[in-house]
């Protein structure tokens, strides 16, 4: 019988599922569909074990108990198996794709309805929004008041200008901070340059690791002096 996945397992599905938009879409959110994938599951183990694959292949049956259906498996595998991994470039795709699209529209105006006119809650919530853009969304969101499709919430139409001004200095400084991180991480100079980057702060961390633990042990961990023979060094007549 095929078993459903344990809390444990069934929470580690999620973290990874919801890693990407494919994910978001895709979220199982009942037990059928968990156990749906979950079939698959066995289905990978099967197929990426020679001797189960040959056993199928030749008898059409699989053997339940087998160390392989029942050992941990290689999720991340059979889930890079599914989907590929999320690149920066596949990012900036997606934004230059979501951007001004139908798509982009309608989660504005979701995130308007949810949020009922609050400015800090939709800047947070539309996908791929910088602070700069904000009179875009508000534009946007205007037009959808002045068609009707949105009702007038007193929270966007009478917003203060105290509020739009905190809201734009704090955009700021995450701005500031994301430009000081993006530049430390290397991301204007590319992929290969990122990883170099990363690559040579762990080892700035493991050298400023190395340093620290030896000045922890010779400053905690001297040699006992208890029974050593002292020596004195005389300064030489002349």
């Amino acid at each position: 019988m095929i078993q459903c996945p344990t809390v444990m397992e069934r929470n580690w599905l999620l973290s990874t599922w919801t890693g990407s938009d494919i994910g978001l879409a895709v979220e199982p959110t009942s037990q059928s569909l968990w156990k749906s994938f979950w079939i698959l599951g066995k289905v990978y183990s099967v197929l990426s074990d020679k001797e189960q694959r040959t056993l199928y292949d030749e008898q059409g049956t699989v053997d339940e108990d087998s160390d392989v259906l029942s050992q941990d498996r290689d999720w991340e595998a059979y889930w890079r198996l599914l989907f590929k991994k999320i690149s920066l470039e596949d990012i900036q795709a997606f934004e230059k794709k979501y951007k001004g699209s139908e798509e982009e529209l309608t989660d504005i105006k979701q995130a308007y309805l949810d949020f009922k006119g609050d400015m800090d809650q939709i800047m947070e919530s539309v996908l791929c929004v910088q602070y700069t853009e904000e009179p875009r969304i508000r534009h946007i969101i205007q037009q959808a008041i002045d068609a009707g499709e949105v009702p007038s919430y007193n929270a966007f139409v009478k917003e203060s200008k105290q509020k739009m001004n905190a809201r734009k200095r704090r955009a700021q400084e995450e701005a500031k901070e994301a430009e000081m991180s993006r530049k430390e991480l290397g991301l204007d100079e590319g992929v290969d340059n990122l990883k170099a980057a990363i690559q040579s702060r762990q080892k700035d961390r493991q050298k400023e690791m190395d340093n620290f633990l030896a000045q922890m042990e010779a400053k905690y961990c001297k040699p006992s002096k208890r029974g050593g023979k002292k020596t004195t060094l005389k300064k030489e007549k002349k």
